[in-house]
C-alpha cells in the first residue's frame, strides 16, 4: 500500500497544500507549530476517522468553513481516490472513487499505523489508552470487528441504564435476563477477536523486542481479563458471570467487568514492564510494538500498511534510531517521517526531503 498524492485544504494550518510522495522514505522538516503533525494526524484520519482534536470542527482551519483531504492510493496494486469534507454546517462527507461511503465502510480501506511520542507513555497510561490501540489496529484488519465492538459498547451503556433504573425501583431486575444474553453473546465476539490477534501480536512484538535488545529481552504481550479470565465458552461463562455479579452491579449502577474495562500487560523477562520497566526499556518496547503493528496487518491484509512517525526519531537514541532506518529501508515500507533536525538521518541518498513552515510545503534537496 502507497500513497501516490495527497493534497489539503484548509485542513488545520495547511491552507492549499499537494505533493507527491516518493513510494518509500519521506521526511518533513521544519520547526514545532508549523504543520508537519498535521500532515501525518490527516492521514491517520483517513484510516481511522479519528483525531486528537476535541472536535471535528477543529480539524477546519481558523476562519474557513470546510476542510477537505484527498489521497490518491494504491492497495494491492489497484488505484483509488478517498475524499474526506468535514464542514462546519453540515454533516462529514466521505467519497471513495467518487462513491459516498459511510464512516464504517472506511475501515480497512487505507491502512496506517501512526507512532508518536505519547506512544512512549501508553505503558504507564490507563487501560482506556490500551484497548484503543489494541481495537484501533484490529479494526484495520478486520473492519466487521468495529461494528461488534460499537455494539457491545452500546449494550453496556443500556444495560448501565437499566441497572440505575433498578437501583432506583424504576425497573424490574427481571428485565436485566435479555439484555445479559444479548451483551454476552456480543463479549463472546469482541473478546475472541482480542485474544486472537493479542495472540498473534505477542510473537511479533517478542520477535522484534529481541531484535532490538540484541536477544536480551523477551517481551510478553498479556490480554487482561479483568474480573473475567475464561477464554473457553465465553458467551456462557460471562452470561453466568453477570448474572453471579447482578446485585453488585445494581448497587453499583454500572457493570463491574467485561472487555470495556479489560486492559494489556507487557512484561521484560517476566517482570511487568508497567511497574519495573527502565526509561530505555519502555521505548524499545514502543518501538517494538510499533514494527509489530506492521506485521500484524501485513499478515492479516497482505501488504504493509502505511508508517507515519511523527517526531518520534528525537525520542530514540541512535542505535534504535539507525535500526528502524535500517528496517524502512530494508522493507520498503512507505514511511512519513517528520522531525525538526535534518542530523536524525543517513547524509545522502535517505529519502524524499520536504520542509513545513507555517502550512507551507516546499521540496528539499
Amino acid at each position: 500500500m502507497n500513497i501516490a498524492e495527497i493534497s489539503f485544504k484548509d485542513w488545520r494550518n495547511l491552507a492549499e497544500m499537494n505533493f507527491c510522495p516518493d513510494p518509500a522514505i519521506n521526511i518533513f522538516l521544519g520547526n514545532n507549530a508549523q504543520g508537519k503533525t498535521n500532515i501525518l494526524e490527516a492521514i491517520n484520519f483517513a484510516s481511522l476517522l479519528r483525531s486528537r482534536a476535541g472536535k471535528e470542527s477543529e480539524l477546519i482551519r481558523w476562519g474557513e468553513t470546510a476542510a477537505i483531504l484527498r489521497i490518491k492510493y494504491f492497495k494491492a496494486g489497484i488505484s483509488h481516490e478517498l475524499a474526506i469534507e468535514i464542514s462546519a454546517t453540515r454533516q462529514r462527507r466521505i467519497l471513495l472513487d467518487a462513491n459516498p461511503i459511510r464512516p464504517r465502510e472506511l475501515l480497512g480501506k487505507l491502512n496506517s499505523v501512526l507512532f508518536s511520542p505519547e506512544d512512549l507513555f501508553m505503558f504507564k497510561s490507563s487501560p482506556m489508552t490500551r484497548r484503543k490501540f489494541l481495537d484501533a489496529q484490529i479494526s484495520q484488519a478486520v473492519p466487521i470487528y468495529f461494528l461488534e465492538l460499537s455494539k457491545y459498547t452500546k449494550l453496556v451503556e443500556v444495560r448501565n441504564a437499566l441497572l440505575k433504573k433498578i437501583r432506583d425501583n424504576e425497573a424490574r431486575e427481571e428485565e436485566l435476563d435479555l439484555w445479559d444474553e444479548q451483551l454476552a453473546d456480543a463479549a463472546e465476539k469482541v473478546i475472541s477477536k482480542r485474544l486472537t490477534s493479542v495472540y498473534k501480536l505477542n510473537f511479533l512484538a517478542n520477535f522484534m523486542q529481541k531484535k532490538i535488545s540484541a536477544h536480551a529481552e523477551d517481551l510478553s504481550v498479556v490480554y487482561d481479563m479483568r474480573g473475567f479470565d475464561s477464554q473457553e465458552n465465553i458467551a456462557e461463562n460471562f452470561l453466568k458471570a453477570l448474572r453471579a455479579r447482578r446485585l453488585k452491579d445494581i448497587q453499583r449502577g454500572s457493570t463491574s467487568f467485561g472487555a470495556h474495562l479489560d486492559d494489556l500487560k507487557f512484561f521484560i523477562n517476566g517482570r511487568e514492564l508497567k511497574l519495573f520497566g527502565s526509561q530505555g526499556q519502555l521505548r524499545t518496547v514502543a518501538l517494538a510494538l510499533k514494527l509489530s503493528e506492521l506485521q500484524f496487518l501485513k499478515s492479516e491484509t497482505g501488504e504493509y500498511p502505511l508508517l507515519l512517525l511523527d517526531d518520534v526519531m528525537s525520542e530514540l537514541d541512535s542505535a534504535r534510531r539507525e535500526m528502524l532506518l535500517k528496517f524502512l529501508s530494508r522493507e520498503r515500507i512507505q514511511t512519513l517521517i517528520t522531525a525538526t533536525d535534518r542530523a536524525y538521518f543517513p547524509t545522502r541518498n535517505f529519502g524524499k526531503i520536504f520542509f513545513v513552515k507555517a502550512g507551507e510545503l516546499t521540496n528539499g534537496a
